[in-house]
């Protein structure tokens, strides 16, 4: 991962909203986060300003597609989310598209975890109960998200391998069989639903114990549901799936519960290599990620 050597600061997101939407511009400006792949700046005390910040157009497209698709979801959703308000376009002063949405307040789950299990079982079930709806033509499609497990069966296999190089596993061979249990399983024949596609620790907001917002819909696209549902193992503690389960409609079939389990196995390899990775100082770590996936490593491995 590579960054923009733009540097998005205070002043520059000032000027951005002054120079495209200059009834906000009376509003303080300060920092708010810095994602994966972009910026939150705060704007006052109810908006936000999205900005990207890491190389390439990938970032530019995700954006574009939360201010196209993510307003008119938002409305039916149970938790709050970043409903974006106002596209500021490229120009002289950042070269990049940017959102303004609203705020939502929280902290994300990788560094307050959630420990109110059976509550937030029921608020996360609700949440992609109501998200997974059909979604229209032209929705966008998930290059590696939402598709056929297989499709990432090699890429499974090296993550394997790094882990197990690193020591951040004990038994491979339970994490391989997880995961062929989920590529034997009959594919996803419904219509393609509507998915967050990133659900992990880091994009999933909580306070008092349980959750209390989702953010980054810029992975947003159409699929299998079971890759959205491979959360549950992510961001619940022990002894809540049962919950989960039992609040999620339509019930989850069990072959898209092989789907989902193969699915958080694969996403607990990329936490666990984010969060060493963050640990020793390499390039795109995370440290905050890694205890989460060990966590969840242990329940998908218990299972």
């Amino acid at each position: 991962m590579t960054h923009s050597t733009i540097e998005i600061t205070a002043g520059l997101v000032r000027d951005l909203v002054r120079d495209q939407h200059p009834d906000l511009a009376d509003r303080p400006v300060s920092f708010g986060a810095r994602g994966w792949a972009n910026q939150l700046w705060r704007l006052g005390d109810d908006l936000a300003v999205r900005l990207p910040w890491v190389a390439g157009g990938g970032a530019d497209r995700q954006l574009r597609n939360e201010f196209t698709w993510l307003p008119g979801l938002a409305r039916d959703l149970p938790l709050p989310v970043p409903v974006p308000q106002r596209l500021g376009e490229p120009s002289a002063l950042f070269p990049r598209p940017w959102l303004i949405t609203t705020w939502v307040p929280g902290t994300p789950a990788d560094r307050e975890p959630v420990t109110r299990g059976p509550d937030a079982a029921v608020a996360l079930a609700g949440f992609l109960t109501a998200l997974h709806r059909p979604a229209p033509a032209g929705a966008p499609v998930g290059q590696d998200r939402g598709g056929p497990l297989a499709d990432l069966s090699a890429g499974f296999a090296g993550g394997v391998d790094i882990v197990t190089e690193r020591g951040l596993i004990d038994d491979p061979d339970a994490v391989r069989a997880v995961w062929h249990d989920a590529v034997t399983a009959p594919a996803w024949s419904g219509p393609p639903l509507w998915l967050h596609a990133d659900l992990h620790p880091a994009n999933v907001l909580t306070g008092g114990g349980t959750l209390r917002g989702i953010v980054d819909f810029g992975d947003m696209c159409a699929g299998d549901p079971a890759y959205d549902l491979s959360a549950a193992w992510l961001l619940l503690p022990d002894g809540a799936a049962g919950d989960f389960d039992d609040a999620y409609r339509p019930a989850v079939d069990p072959a898209t519960r092989r789907r989902a389990r193969g699915w958080a196995m694969a996403r607990v390899l990329s936490g666990l290599i984010i969060g060493d990775n963050g640990v020793h100082g390499r390039p795109g770590g995370k440290a905050t990620w890694g205890p989460p996936a060990a966590a969840a490593l242990r329940r998908l491995i218990s299972a």
